[in-house]
């Protein structure tokens, strides 16, 4: 009787090992799906950054070479700004240089050359006015207004009505596209 015993608690040692075992095997499957899982979400997330940082790259290395790009487009627009203005004005050098030798010659006619120093003149002027430059209208007896003269000096108004505006002007002043390029200069009643 005692073997019986002993055979029946040997196989309920063996059931119930089989049933922990069983557990034991569950759970270690259950821990490996959820290690599986694990990991592919962490390979997920780091491709993920790899993609991110690689996508950060190009666009800084992209605006870089914008950057570059535009710096030195603007370099060559400073550079040669002027390049259009300076071709204009190369016909009316050479007209200064033909006055110029019209001068040299003994018989030369002062009437002629006068004329001729007023249609380089009016060249000059139509030339500049094409490239937007505009003489400002400064008439005595206008307010004076500082955002386009320079007052020289102050003088007694010559007459009431004068006085705090222009008297005389001695420069004239210039705009460029509605900027002053300069400051017309004037005396004002006091």
């Amino acid at each position: 009787m005692e073997t019986e015993n002993i055979k029946e608690n040997d196989a309920e040692k063996a059931e119930n090992i089989t049933a922990e075992e069983v557990e034991t095997t569950e759970q270690k499957g259950q821990e490996a799906s959820e290690s599986t899982t694990e990991t592919d979400e962490l390979t997920k997330l780091q491709d993920e950054l790899a993609e991110s940082r690689d996508k950060y790259i190009r666009l800084y290395s992209e605006f870089d070479n914008f950057r570059r790009r535009t710096s030195k487009e603007k370099l060559d627009l400073i550079q040669t700004a002027n390049e259009d203005l300076m071709l204009a004005l190369i016909p009316i050098m050479d007209d200064f240089e033909r006055a110029e030798k019209s001068f040299e010659e003994k018989e030369a006619n002062i009437k002629a050359v006068k004329d001729g120093l007023h249609l380089i003149q009016d060249k000059f002027k139509k030339i500049l006015e094409q490239k937007g430059l505009v003489v400002m209208d400064h008439k005595v007896g206008t307010a004076f207004d500082s955002d386009f003269h320079e007052a020289i000096t102050q003088i007694p108004a010559p007459k009431k009505s004068l006085k705090g505006k222009i008297v005389d002007v001695i420069e004239k002043g210039y705009l460029l596209k509605d900027k002053v390029v300069r400051y017309a200069k004037v005396v004002i009643g006091n």
